[in-house]
């Protein structure tokens, strides 16, 4: 298999033996498997067969930040450059109630114990293989319009996915913002929350994966578990997150508006095999400017959701 020749390779330019890679499944992005080395060592190593200056970097210094914060367990990095990552190897996800109760509870703690003064991190980072825009913010409505949702109007899936009228009704819905969303103060986030980032510690233990860190809303975490693909148990980590750091009310009609991030970059990624451009239209569709009953193009005045 190329790609596996691919990542045997780096993991040889690097300086490692290899003695078997096994394939690993549930990534969409990178060339990744569980590896033996020649002295019996068991990593998880990944690289990308093409360039992305930084991603891993990125990676392995926002696995550290979560670390850090006590709250959440992350995989040790073993080895970071910019063509390769190796991390100590987990178990896979343990889906019973157990579980997702003690990812919720750790998640809440994360967001309630990094509250910041500001949106953004230090330096821009990936979502998948493309870059995340970072740029410190004060004003969250301004930062989630846009560095989370119009970033993506100009990539070419997008446009090619997207009709003007679908694309002025998204910038009809950020200008809405401040009245869809309520306040809420930046904290740090994982990033890209669904049920594949996450896997089991030796212990049973929730440990998270591929985090595109950054302070923004605790909300945007919460939609992609929410929207994304997740077992029906997954439905205890709302209720163990509400008992730490319970979300402001009408959170559960936010989480699709919030989901709009992950679905353009969804398209912008060429990962749209299964009706992202259509989930999306149909969550601006409200925000269409409306003339006597039908969709115009005109300059009139934003009727909000209908």
């Amino acid at each position: 298999m190329p790609g596996y020749e691919i990542l045997e390779q780096r993991l040889r330019d690097a300086g490692f033996g290899v003695r078997s890679v096994d394939e690993s499944t549930g990534g969409v992005v990178a060339v990744a498997g569980l590896v033996t080395l020649d002295d019996g060592t068991r990593v998880f190593a990944k690289c990308l067969p093409g360039t992305a200056p930084g991603v891993f970097d990125v990676e392995a210094a926002g696995l550290a930040r979560l670390r850090e914060t006590g709250h959440v367990r992350t995989p040790e990095v073993v080895h970071v450059s910019p063509h390769l990552l190796m991390l100590r190897p987990q178990r896979p996800r343990r889906d019973d109630p157990a579980f997702w109760e003690r990812l919720g509870t750790a998640v809440a703690a994360l967001h309630a114990g990094t509250v910041a003064p500001r949106f953004g991190w230090h330096r821009d980072g990936w979502l998948g293989r493309m870059r995340q825009d970072n740029t410190w913010h004060t004003d969250g409505h301004a930062f989630f319009a846009e560095r989370r949702l119009l970033r993506w109007i100009d990539e070419p899936l997008v446009e090619a996915a997207l009709d003007p009228e679908d694309g002025r009704a998204l910038e009809a819905l950020c200008a809405a913002l401040p009245e869809l969303v309520p306040a809420q103060r930046p904290c740090l986030t994982h990033g890209d929350l669904w049920a594949e980032n996450t896997l089991s510690g030796q212990d049973g233990s929730p440990v998270l994966i591929d985090p595109a860190v950054s302070y923004t809303w605790p909300e945007v975490d919460l939609s992609m578990l929410w929207c994304s693909p997740r077992p029906p148990v997954s439905e205890r980590f709302f209720a163990a997150y509400a008992e730490t750091a319970p979300p402001q009310d009408g959170w559960r009609q936010r989480m699709p508006l919030l989901h709009l991030r992950e679905l353009l970059s969804t398209i912008a990624h060429g990962d749209d095999d299964w009706g992202a451009a259509a989930v999306v239209r149909e969550t601006v569709a409200p925000f269409r400017r409306r003339h006597p009953g039908r969709a115009t193009a005109d300059g009139g005045p934003v009727t909000g959701p209908a």
